[in-house]
């Protein structure tokens, strides 16, 4: 199955405001009893338990002044409406454990429209949200809550948008009152929902997501226009956009059509003549040995159970090649018979290794092997700095993506598996998952999914930088800096956590969603290579006299993919004119400076009337991760924290048919 688009990211506070259908609420100084909003926010975190059982350190910051001043907020996972009140809480990737929190006590906040506890660990059942009657977007998804949710639930909040509950361990069945008439976006995906759909008929409706359930009966109509991976994994379901009918039960029909029939026919008969061509074969052998043993004693070799030949140099010939092929430190002549089994299957094993098998370090993955991507048809992607890359479609399962690296021999067999099977444990959104490797001396293969979109590279270069509005590529920047965040907290062991940040390694999916690839690929790449190719090794702190490279350079690597998304310029070119560095910085900052700031921002960004302002906040972002001096530049909390600030767009409907007709082409 593809990869589920799912992966549509939160697009918390940015979303938010645009979500206002209410009157502007109340100042916080006029709620209730008095009690300020600073108060019920502290009171709320007291309840939360981060990894060492109190509140998380990210909020202990929590404090005085307020939690806003006008519509911007120095608390941590606070934003703000322009009148000075709280419109959302952001409390992602917290490590949040325990039950989820009583959200009731948050009811007393007059403009909390937005509120995400998403990629934390939070267990339990489903939390009471009835309180929440305002609320238009809740993200639940990544935690670990279980459980039936009631009926009634979202019944209250007549005015949600977005709700995000996947990758939980919800069961029962999915609650008619999630049918709100203003849903938007809804993503119950890798739970163990059952049952039947509800009747959507919202027509604003644009994203659903309810792959990998136990559902069943016929999809709504309502639901036909989407994707069918959305609805995959779920063995019951049928109906459109499913190619499974339903039969007059609504469970889809189970029996075969001629063409089936006449394929099966086919495969049997083959089958058949196979074990016939087997059969004769063996027949022939049998009949071939006595005349081998009759020609072997003819030339003075001993008996049939004797197991020393009495002329080496008619048999040392093929034990030296299989040696050779297998390792030359195996010992020669007179190991004796044990020793001569314990060769050979090593001998049997150093063979396999060294010809290849496909690692699958994703569970649940349909299996295949190298021969399987030898007889699949190809279409070659592209070669960059390390290897090419193929697209492989085959005849079973979604197409991968295989990618040969030639310079990576920086460690050996056993510490290369360790780190894939390290890279393969890392699940986020906007990171693109490693399926499978093969290991040989010369050459490795990795092999990943195929993104329906390709590279932001391709689009942005490639004539089709006019598919990318304002509000895409915004978004997609968001998803990268939180890509590359989760390497951050994942692999915090590593110097440079991805070391290869570039537009041709962030692919965008059916949602135009970012999702990185090549990354953390420094500790299996020998130090000259990584130092030659990898675009953080291009930073200024690693091109000076013994400049090393450190998490910063990361950092500069994604300013400068911002500055790339917003002037639509390739970085290389100033490389080739002879700079340095960030120059691409270097050639913004100097426009800016002489006030001609217009000029820099791509023609081809579509949309972004009345957004002039947050475009220049995202290029100020771009320039402070860019500062040649590295105690300067910003860190990557504050990059997000800037970036988070920066309101997306709500698409329009002519934006949201664009995206349907180029994910479709």
């Amino acid at each position: 199955m593809a990869r589920p688009p799912g992966h549509i990211r939160i697009a918390f506070s940015l979303a938010a405001a645009v979500l206002l259908l209410l009157p502007p609420p109340r100042p916080a100084a006029a709620q209730q009893g008095g009690a300020p909003e600073a108060d019920v926010l502290i009171a709320f975190r007291d309840t939360l338990r981060g990894p060492d059982g109190s509140p998380p350190g990210a909020l202990r910051g929590w404090g005085t002044p307020g939690p806003c001043r006008g519509n911007s907020s120095s608390w941590y996972g606070v934003s703000c409406h322009g009148n000075g009140t709280v419109q959302g809480l952001q409390l992602e990737r917290l490590g949040l454990s325990g039950s989820a929190p009583d959200l009731a006590a948050l009811a007393v906040l007059p403009g909390l429209r937005a509120l995400s506890l998403a990629d934390n660990a939070l267990t339990g059942a489903f939390p009471n949200v009835s309180a929440l009657g305002v609320l238009k977007m809740l993200y639940l998804s990544r935690n670990r809550l279980s459980g039936v949710i009631p009926e009634g639930t979202f019944r209250p909040m007549r005015g949600l948008r977005k709700l995000h509950l996947g990758f939980n361990d919800f069961s029962g069945p999915v609650p008619e009152s999630i049918t709100s008439p203003r849903l938007l976006e809804l993503s119950l995906a890798n739970n163990r929902f059952e049952g039947c759909l509800p009747d959507f008929s919202q027509p604003e409706l644009r994203f659903v997501d309810v792959s990998n359930n136990n559902l069943s009966g016929p999809i709504p109509a309502g639901l036909s226009r989407f994707n069918s991976s959305m609805f995959a994994g779920n063995r019951f379901l049928c109906g459109k956009p499913l190619d499974a009918e339903c039969d007059g039960l609504g469970v889809p029909r189970t029996g075969m059509s001629p063409m089936m029939k006449i394929a099966i026919a086919l495969i049997v008969l083959g089958l058949i003549l196979c074990a016939v061509g087997i059969a004769t074969g063996v027949l022939g052998r049998r009949r071939r040995k006595p005349r081998r043993r009759a020609a072997a004693e003819a030339l003075g070799g001993g008996g049939a159970g004797d197991q020393t030949p009495s002329n080496p140099k008619l048999n040392t010939a093929p034990a030296v090649n299989i040696e050779n092929a297998a390792s030359t430190s195996q010992p020669r002549g007179g190991a004796g018979a044990g020793a001569a089994a314990g060769g050979a299957a090593a001998a049997k094993r150093q063979r396999r290794d060294e010809h290849g098998r496909l690692v699958f370090i994703q569970e649940g993955r349909t299996r295949f092997e190298i021969e399987d991507l030898l007889r699949a048809s190809a279409e070659v992607l592209g070669s960059g700095n390390f290897g090419s890359s193929y697209k492989a479609t085959l005849c079973e399962g979604p197409a991968v993506v295989v990618k040969r690296f030639k310079d990576m021999n920086g460690v050996g067999r056993e510490d290369f598996s360790e780190h894939m099977r390290r890279l393969g444990r890392l699940a986020h959104p906007n990171l693109l998952p490693l399926v499978a490797y093969l290991y040989k001396k010369e050459e490795k293969l990795l092999v990943t999914d195929y993104i329906v979109n390709g590279s932001l590279a391709q689009l942005l270069h490639g004539n089709r930088g006019s598919l990318l509005d304002w509000g895409k590529r915004l978004r997609i920047l968001k998803g990268a800096a939180r890509g590359l965040a989760h390497l951050y907290d994942e692999l915090p062991m590593l110097t440079v956590p991805h070391g290869h940040l570039k537009s041709s390694n962030v692919l965008l999916d059916g949602a135009f969603e970012a999702v990185l690839s090549d990354y953390a690929l420094v500790p299996v790449v020998t130090p000259s290579i990584a130092g030659q190719v990898m675009v953080a090794y291009k930073a200024p702190e690693c091109i000076a006299p013994q400049g090393k490279p450190s998490k910063k350079s990361d950092v500069w690597s994604l300013g400068i993919l911002i500055l790339e998304v917003l002037t639509g310029k390739f970085p290389a070119n100033y490389l080739r004119q002879g700079r340095q560095g960030g120059d691409l910085a270097g050639w913004v900052q100097s426009v800016v400076t002489e006030e001609r700031t217009g000029e820099v921002f791509d023609k081809d960004i579509t949309g972004a009337r009345g957004h002039e302002a947050d475009m220049v906040k995202l290029l100020q972002v771009g320039l402070g991760c860019c500062d040649a001096d590295v105690d300067q530049r910003w860190d990557l909390k504050t990059v997000i924290a800037r970036m988070d600030e920066i309101r997306e767009p709500e698409p329009t409907a002519a934006a949201a048919a664009a995206d349907s007709s180029s994910s479709s082409s």
